[in-house]
């Protein structure tokens, strides 16, 4: 079982409108609803690739009773979510129809108690007992301790079980001290990390400060990944058009199950190039394009940096 962690769940809604326009009314042309944040998106990927998948974090009220709801129609995925008294957020993007781009909108989540936050360590580390991987994902609701991220992965290497880590800013900067397996941020969240805009420099720095391994998300250059192993890039093979929401989600969750499923480097890569571009065409977040995505795996092309240079 292959476990992910949404501390801040959300309610993704997707709006379509012809072309967003300032201080306009839209007529909204088509309406999405999905359980959203960057775990339950990855859990969705996992789902529909074939792996069981349990789900955890924090969901309350209305809206988390609706997202809780359409997580139950899902094949594959178990929901080990915690309650809190407070309310699930909700995100909304807008996709302009005219120029493919995206507006998106987050809501800041529900204020977590420190009983509640009590309750979901206990639930956290029963579920580790069954995991093959962890992936703890996205951002922190109010209420969670800023260094939340570092005492789950404790907790995981304590119990043997591989984490991945996708978050920012401060709890990126904490729980790489922890020293998880594999970190996935883009090239603004190495930034703001390390103080480096240079790649492969600031990815030699989140190894120095604990990360087992590095792959960052470099946009139109696809994936790098920095690890004990070796050092690979592994570009997009064509651009495609559409809505990026979760195009990262699905890159860890391609990274993850070629983990658990033992694949070489440069084949881990080109799962989570793929996945991560038949996310894009997909209509919304936590979804990819089948067909696309079984055509794009067998054209990503993963060069050895070493070799290069």
């Amino acid at each position: 079982m292959i476990l992910t962690v949404t501390l801040n769940t959300a309610l993704d809604i997707t709006y379509r409108v012809g072309a967003l326009r300032p201080h306009a009314s839209h007529r909204v042309t088509d309406v999405t609803e999905r359980p959203g944040g960057k775990g339950l998106n990855v859990a969705r990927v996992l789902a529909a690739l074939g792996h069981e998948v349990t789900v955890t974090g924090f969901v309350g009220g209305a809206t988390g009773r609706t997202l809780q709801e359409q997580l139950r129609g899902a094949d594959g995925l178990f929901d080990a979510l915690v309650p809190v008294a407070g309310q699930t957020r909700r995100t909304v993007a807008v996709v302009d129809a005219s120029t493919g781009d995206t507006t998106q909108l987050n809501e800041p989540g529900p204020l977590v108690s420190a009983a509640e936050w009590a309750a979901f360590q206990e639930t956290y580390g029963r579920l580790l007992g069954s995991a093959s991987a962890v992936a703890l994902c996205g951002s922190l609701p109010p209420g969670v301790p800023v260094g939340a991220y570092a005492t789950l992965i404790r907790a995981a290497r304590t119990a043997s079980v591989p984490v991945l880590l996708d978050t920012s800013g401060e709890p990126l900067r904490r729980g790489i001290a922890a020293r998880p397996d594999l970190v996935k941020p883009n090239a603004d969240e190495l930034a703001e990390l390390t103080g480096s805009h240079e790649p492969s420099v600031a990815m030699k720095e989140a190894r120095r400060r604990g990360a087992h391994a590095v792959v960052a998300s470099l946009g139109a250059q696809g994936l790098r990944a920095l690890t004990p192993d070796g050092t690979w890039q592994a570009p997009p093979p064509a651009r495609l058009d559409g809505n990026p929401t979760g195009a990262g989600d699905s890159a860890v969750a391609g990274l993850l199950c070629g983990y658990v499923e033992k694949l070489t480097w440069p084949e881990r890569l080109a799962r989570a190039v793929a996945l991560s571009a038949a996310t894009v065409v997909a209509p919304v977040a936590g979804e990819f394009d089948r067909a696309t995505y079984e055509r794009l795996v067998g054209e990503v092309r993963v060069t050895d940096q070493a070799d290069a240079a």
